[in-house]
């Protein structure tokens, strides 16, 4: 759907040249060009979230002139996230930190949903719980209006917020799973697996492909998810811009 996300950020005045064929391959972009659009910030070629909803800017080509966009949309002391186009050319005053590499996995089947507590949609009620567990267990990308992004479902287990995942990329055939994420009394149940399965399986019923991001480092989680079922689609360039 590269074709009508371009569409999309034209008519909002953005100019969207040259974007990849796969959105997948530019996940943040695509996103804020498409399911995000009314919220992206723009300038000329370059989107980003709003500083409260996501770290995250994106290029629709690595020869994108970056310089007034960075000026615009980038506040003094924040710095900002890329993940699979970085530009060639990194304007003057601004450095680019690449990290490793993320593996991108993707499912294209449903999953067993493993028995567990009920699964709840998460909402306003729930945000204090949500960001107290994010901030425990999933500090560096979640911010207060993350939640605005998609849907959140989680588990309450003895009254405690024991475990969640919610919605965040995307475009309108492909959905990202997020922030999932167990508080550490909780390890060991099952929970991440039963949430997973769910919000993939629930993803694929809509019509779209659940796929998801984690780094190579997180073993454990990523072992996780290839022994439920999802499979390597590609290993994504991850970076962070910042002044200096």
């Amino acid at each position: 759907m590269a074709n009508a996300a371009a569409v999309d950020a034209r008519a909002r005045g953005c100019d969207t040249t040259d974007m990849p064929a796969d959105p997948l391959d530019n996940p943040f972009h695509s996103a804020l060009a498409s399911i995000h659009r009314s919220i992206a910030l723009c300038h000329g070629e370059t989107l980003r979230y709003p500083v409260d909803s996501a770290p995250f800017l994106g290029i629709p080509h690595a020869g994108v002139d970056m310089a007034a966009a960075l000026d615009a949309l980038v506040p003094e002391g924040d710095t900002v996230l890329l993940l699979g186009v970085a530009p060639a050319v990194v304007p003057t005053g601004w450095s680019l930190q690449p990290f490793a590499d993320l593996a991108q996995l993707h499912c294209e089947h449903a999953l067993e949903v493993v028995d567990g507590p009920d699964i709840i949609e998460l909402d306003d009620r729930h945000r204090a719980d949500v960001l107290a567990l994010t901030a425990l267990v999933y500090p560096h990308y979640f911010r207060p209006r993350t939640m605005e992004l998609g849907r959140y479902f989680g588990m309450y287990v003895d009254g405690h917020l024991a475990a969640m995942i919610g919605e965040r990329l995307g475009t309108p055939d492909a959905r990202e799973l997020s922030a999932i994420c167990t508080h550490p009394e909780f390890l060991g149940r099952g929970y991440a697996r039963r949430l997973t399965a769910f919000l993939g399986n629930l993803t694929l019923q809509e019509g779209r492909l659940p796929f998801l991001h984690v780094a190579y480092s997180n073993a454990r989680a990523k072992a996780l998810y290839e022994a439920m079922g999802y499979r390597l689609r590609r290993d994504i360039p991850f970076m962070a811009l910042r002044r200096g």
